[in-house]
């Protein structure tokens, strides 16, 4: 490699973390996306647990509430591969926080609904807002962090989607007893939009994809400036995953509220209170999986194989949740669930693997991609479920079925999704470290 090839090729690889940002900065940073998912998923959940009555006041079967839940799925999943588009290429700063007044306004809207149609109307409203969420915050997270680093970072913003769900499914229900489910979404929705304010103050307006920094030559002048996504194999296996485990977990989010209530006989306050367990437990494990594997990757063990090896390890607890339907006991079943909710361990690595695979330039649309087929299963799972509640007058099915997909996603994990690649800054040092040595040579 001479000189002037080795200067090119560092030049049009994206500098990871060229933002110069302090520790402290970063990490606010990372306390926001946080924040934003932690609210994200309690505005998603809200529907989840109005359901009960709100299905009461405005007439819905079983099926019709499966419709409903599956809304919302139709519109994130469409708008996944089009935010990751923007999110290569708009400034962040300004593209997050616009999807987030159009999902906080979505949700404080739904208070008004009369009929089936505005509220499914509001509910792909919602999914377009939200559908920043994902490919949002892994762009950040990629642009700020080096490749080693990212498990603890993206485990932790990813996390408040599970804790929204812990920390909100009680708020919501207390709200919804104390104000009515209409004054829920009106306070929810738009007492939000406060969050602007330390976002505005903390991100800075130059976070933008590091690849529309590189001066021209880093493309061909005739290369056209369009999405671009070859159907690469750790793609296929990252999206067959990501299928299997939104599957399993986008159930919970949609129908264990319902559960609660309609199988074990729960108040809405108490199956509020009951689910925070399976969902904290579902929220707090995607960073501790995400550490573990950044230490154990750290004392030197293989990136490929610790990483799926948690995943593994992960999938497998989702079998806990097949008993939960069929014991008597409620306690015994809540302890099922919780157990089940380990699943949540494998979160931070399948998202790493995301990161460690994709281009560095396309992270948003590898994201994108990865988070439609993902959602697919968002408006797969709420119907076919209510399908076989209504067939069958049991959760048992619809469990059991959820469990099966997710197993499955194992396959994907070790059969198609190859090795991770060396950390792309690492190979970015060696060769500037080349060019140095035959500089000073």
């Amino acid at each position: 490699m001479n000189d002037q090839t080795a200067i090119a090729r560092a030049r049009q690889v994206p500098i990871v973390n060229a933002q110069g940002l302090p520790n402290s900065r970063r990490w606010s940073i990372v306390t926001l996306l946080f924040v934003a998912s932690l609210i994200n998923y309690t505005d998603r959940a809200s529907m989840s647990v109005a359901l009960p009555y709100l299905a009461q006041d405005l007439g819905l079967n079983p099926v019709v509430k499966g419709l409903v839940l599956s809304a919302f799925f139709w519109s994130y999943a469409l708008m996944q591969i089009p935010i990751g588009w923007c999110v290569d290429r708009l400034n962040l700063r300004w593209l997050y926080a616009g999807s987030f007044v159009l999902w906080s306004v979505a949700c404080g809207m739904i208070g008004l609904v009369r009929g089936l149609y505005s509220l499914l109307l509001l509910r792909v409203l919602l999914g377009i807002g939200e559908s920043i969420f994902l490919p949002g915050g892994m762009a950040v997270v990629s642009r700020i962090f080096r490749a080693r680093e990212r498990g603890l970072p993206t485990g932790l913003f990813e996390s408040g989607s599970r804790l929204g769900l812990a920390l909100g499914t009680p708020l919501l229900a207390w709200l919804i007893m104390r104000y009515g489910w209409r004054n829920m979404f009106f306070l929810m929705g738009f007492s939000a939009l406060l969050w602007l304010i330390p976002w505005f103050a903390v991100l800075p307006n130059h976070l933008r994809n590091n690849q529309a920094d590189q001066d021209p030559p880093a493309r061909a002048p005739s290369e056209p400036r369009t999405v671009t996504v070859t159907l690469d194999r750790n793609l296929v296996g990252i999206c067959l995953t990501a299928f299997c485990y939104n599957y399993y977990w986008l159930l919970l989010v949609t129908w264990l509220p319902d559960f609660l209530v309609t199988a074990r006989h729960l108040t809405l306050l108490k199956a509020g209170v009951y689910a925070l367990l399976p969902y904290f437990v579902f929220g707090a494990t995607s960073p501790i999986g995400g550490w573990i594997a950044d230490r154990l990757i750290r004392l030197g063990w293989d990136e490929t194989r610790t990483r799926k090896g948690i995943i593994t390890v992960a999938f497998i607890c989702g079998l806990l949740l097949v008993p939960a339907a069929w014991v008597t006991g409620t306690p015994a079943a809540l302890s099922l669930v919780v157990g089940a909710s380990l699943v949540g361990t494998a979160t931070a690595n399948l998202l790493v693997i995301i990161q460690s695979c994709a281009p560095a330039e396309r992270v948003g649309v590898w994201t994108g991609v990865e988070n439609f087929v993902g959602n697919l299963a968002g408006v797969v799972a709420p119907i076919v479920t209510g399908i076989l509640i209504a067939w069958t007058g049991s959760y048992l099915p619809g469990f059991a079925l959820a469990a099966g997909v997710l197993l499955a996603g194992l396959f994907a994990v070790w059969l198609i999704i190859g090795e991770l690649r060396p950390p792309v800054e690492e190979e970015e040092s060696e060769t500037c470290a080349e060019v140095h040595r035959c500089g000073a040579a």
